[in-house]
């Protein structure tokens, strides 16, 4: 009995390139911006955006801190991200 590969997100890379681009940000800078060198390299940046592979989890929690959306908006395909990014907070601080 074989494992069964996990089910993935379809609109993962299409929703991390959206934040990039409305952060204005090029794929080295926004690996900067996530702080993930001792986690991915540069390049992984557009793996993702292209969907060949999948952030790991920190990385994820990352993005979507940078554009104030739950981890939940980026991985469900059936949420979208909000118009404006990154988005207000919903947080008090």
């Amino acid at each position: 009995m074989g494992r069964k590969p996990r089910i993935k997100p379809e609109r993962l890379g299409e929703k991390l390139l959206q934040i990039r681009n409305a952060l204005g940000l090029s794929q080295s800078e926004m690996f900067r911006r996530l702080e993930a060198e001792d986690l991915i390299t540069h390049k992984q940046i557009s793996k993702y955006e292209l969907g060949i592979t999948e952030p790991p989890l920190p990385i994820l929690l990352r993005y979507a801190r940078a554009a104030n959306v739950s981890t939940d908006v980026l991985i469900d395909d059936a949420l979208d991200l909000p118009d404006k990014l990154p988005a207000k907070s919903r947080h008090k601080t």
